[in-house]
């Protein structure tokens, strides 16, 4: 399952950068995120809870970020377990570019899950990925102090 999109940040690159690294931001911006810290240099231990309708699960996992380069770039990749209802794991590319004052930020990610149960939560989420990764923006961009425009996906943006 490939998603992404492209925001325009009202705010300078280093400013969402920070934000991008910051776990308050993060925690704000990730629906049921119990637990968000730094665990190393470039890991992060979460724990988020679920939505899947019926059932709630828990996952715990580990981000890592690879491909830093400050201020422009970095991949996340994470991987996290919820019981018996399987795994969920994926991974992201994050690219910063000034847009005049503001930030252009462009973000492609792919993921999967396993498990029964996962397998519905993934066709969820998958009919409304698009809605989800915005409203993750849009509250990335509340916790920041920032406004955030939804450009849509462009194909020949990396």
């Amino acid at each position: 399952m490939d998603f992404g999109g492209r925001y325009i940040i009202a705010a300078p690159r280093v400013a969402v950068w920070a934000a991008l690294n910051d776990t308050g931001a993060l925690k704000a911006a990730i629906p049921g995120c119990h637990k968000i810290v730094w665990s190393g240099e470039t890991t992060l231990d979460l724990e988020i809870k679920v939505n899947l309708g019926v059932v709630h699960p828990v996952f715990k996992g580990e981000l890592a970020l690879s491909d830093i380069v400050p201020a422009e770039r970095y991949t996340l990749a994470g991987r996290g377990k919820g019981g018996l209802l399987g795994m969920a794991e994926g991974s992201a590319d994050i690219v910063l570019s000034d847009s005049g004052e503001d930030t252009l930020l462009i973000f492609a990610a792919n993921g999967g899950a396993s498990g029964q149960v996962m397998k519905l939560g993934r066709a969820i989420i998958g009919n409304s990925a698009q809605k989800v990764i915005d409203g993750f923006f849009e509250r990335f961009g509340g916790a920041m102090g920032a406004q955030v425009t939804p450009l849509g996906v462009d194909q020949t943006e990396p």
